[in-house]
């Protein structure tokens, strides 16, 4: 006879391997705005990765929060505000966050050391923040106190140069800054140029020069906009807002060695390409990049594990209109995609197998989504 003790252990080993008694399962998702309509600000949700539920808990009023990123120790978010004014109206924001009860509390804005700031990153040890500024082509380092407190940027550099595109290639535009995990680089890419622009980035000051290889350039006209790395720190891999492609790069110690261009959108779509937010599987074992205009999709690709290259896999409508930003959710069980101009996140479920997406039919409700971050919520 089986004793009570016995059928006790059973029962636990099947709820564990169900994942009902999984930490870690429930995290809050942070979204970034463009405000107006809808949207007040910045919005917090909680996300059950076990069956995709969520529920709003609060948001903060600020003022076009279009992109976030979240400290270290996940006890602040930062925000671009993405306004503009004479070539130095963009800020940048810094939140408290309360992981007891979900809630962004305001602590203090910088500028941004120019207009139009759509991009921020921190880097390791939680003292620097990044952000680009589109318009003005420029991008600041900016210090940040351990309370939070953003300080006035210590360096802003303003890139020169044009691309063969007239219209959206005049002159340099930035659109993403990322601190390499070593913390020793920071990458800057320039739609306007077409360049990936390459800085050693020193985090005892928070001073940047150029890189021994100071950029890496792409094919004409294809408008760099986000970069992303593999978990293994081998690979870097760009999405194009204009060639509607990703570039592939052999990563190494700053430096960045394209070998291979793929395309993000169907041959057969129309309607302008504006590829835009790019994410790698939590087990890197695919890539996926999002594209607005007329195709509204979410690019699949499987990631060769032995040189990093991609093979397409498919395209997921991203039932809505205008995908610009998405995100994985930790698990790596779903696709959270925030369509713009539907003011809705799509939840996808995601075949951890294959890439591949399926509606789950829920949708998160909120005015124009741009930037989806993860902090994890204490059980």
């Amino acid at each position: 006879m089986v004793s009570r003790l016995a059928y006790l252990i059973i029962f636990l080993s099947l709820l564990s391997c169900s994942g009902m008694t999984k930490t870690g399962s429930v995290n809050y998702l942070i979204t970034g705005t463009y405000t107006g309509g809808m949207s007040e600000g910045i919005y917090v949700f909680e996300f059950n990765s076990t069956d995709g539920s969520f529920k709003e808990l609060s948001h903060v009023k600020t003022s076009n929060p279009s992109y976030l990123t979240v400290s270290p120790d996940e006890k602040f978010v930062f925000s671009v505000n993405e306004n503009g004014k004479n070539d130095n109206g963009g800020e940048v924001s810094s939140f408290s966050f309360d992981k007891n009860t979900g809630v962004l509390t305001p602590i203090n804005s910088q500028l941004s050391g120019g207009d139009s700031p759509c991009y921020i990153d921190e880097d390791n040890t939680g003292k620097w923040l990044a952000v680009g500024n589109y318009s003005s082509g420029t991008f600041s380092v900016l210090p940040v106190e351990a309370n939070g407190t953003i300080g006035e940027a210590t360096t802003t550099i303003r890139h020169s140069g044009t691309g063969v595109n007239p219209q959206r290639q005049e002159k340099p535009h930035v659109h993403c800054t990322i601190f390499s995990r070593d913390n020793k680089w920071l990458f800057v890419s320039d739609l306007g140029t077409d360049k990936v622009m390459i800085y050693a980035f020193d985090a005892a000051t928070g001073e940047v020069k150029p890189a021994p290889q100071p950029f890496a350039k792409i094919t004409d006209g294809g408008g760099p906009r986000h970069l992303v790395f593999h978990p293994n720190n081998k690979y870097a891999y760009l999405v194009e807002e204009m060639g509607g492609a990703v570039d592939v790069f052999q990563y190494d110690n700053g430096t960045l060695d394209e070998i291979q261009h793929i395309a993000s959108v169907q041959d057969n779509d129309t309607g302008f390409i504006g590829s835009a937010d790019i994410h790698i599987s939590p087990d890197g074992k695919f890539l996926y990049a999002s594209n607005r205009g007329g195709f509204n999709t979410i690019a699949i690709y499987s990631i060769n594990p032995r040189d990093g290259k991609l093979t397409l896999v498919g395209h997921q409508p991203s039932l809505g209109e205008i995908p610009r930003g998405f995100v994985l959710d930790p698990s790596g069980n779903y696709l959270l995609a925030g369509n713009q101009e539907s003011d809705n996140i799509v939840i996808f479920k995601r075949d951890v197998t294959t890439g591949l997406l399926t509606d789950t039919g829920k949708r998160i409700e909120v005015g124009k989504p741009i930037c989806l971050k993860w902090i994890s919520k204490e059980n």
